[in-house]
């Protein structure tokens, strides 16, 4: 996939999961356009100053109602940006935008976390039947997610 063509929607918790992301930003500096979706908190802000960012409701973590609510959001902003590319290390957050990003045909890539080296996590294991290409950075993992690709520690 050429990346200069292409928009990139960047859904993650704040803390790990977007020092995570914000590892890629080689790669996602080479898209023609991006937009992130985050918990707004002072982490995030101050991390993402600069880029074009949308908030979603928080916790996420087995909350039905914060769910929902993020799952209404992934519609509107989703149909709103139509991006070509969704990419996340998770957590909860990335569920509802692989999904929904699926049915409007956006490709997905999930990166899964460094700290998994033999055991899924329950983001990766809701958005592996979605996911266009999962990426694990043990090879241990490898076969815990059959068809992932291992390309080693984003670290």
């Amino acid at each position: 996939m050429d990346l200069s063509k292409t928009k990139v929607c960047i859904p993650t918790s704040s803390g790990g999961h977007l020092t995570h992301m914000r590892m890629l930003m080689p790669v996602l500096d080479q898209a023609a356009d991006r937009f992130w979706v985050t918990f707004d908190k002072e982490d995030a802000n101050s991390a993402l100053a600069g880029e074009r960012v949308y908030h979603c409701h928080f916790p996420t973590n087995r909350n039905l109602k914060n769910t929902v609510r993020n799952t209404l959001l992934a519609v509107r902003v989703l149909r709103r940006e139509h991006p070509d590319l969704i990419v996340s290390s998770g957590a909860a957050i990335a569920v509802p935008f692989f999904i929904v990003g699926k049915l409007l045909g956006a490709k997905t890539v999930y990166v899964e976390v460094f700290d998994r080296v033999d055991a899924p996590t329950l983001t990766g294991r809701l958005v592996r039947r979605v996911t266009d290409l999962f990426v694990v950075q043990w090879p241990e993992m490898e076969s815990v997610y059959p068809g992932s690709v291992c390309l080693g520690p984003i670290f």
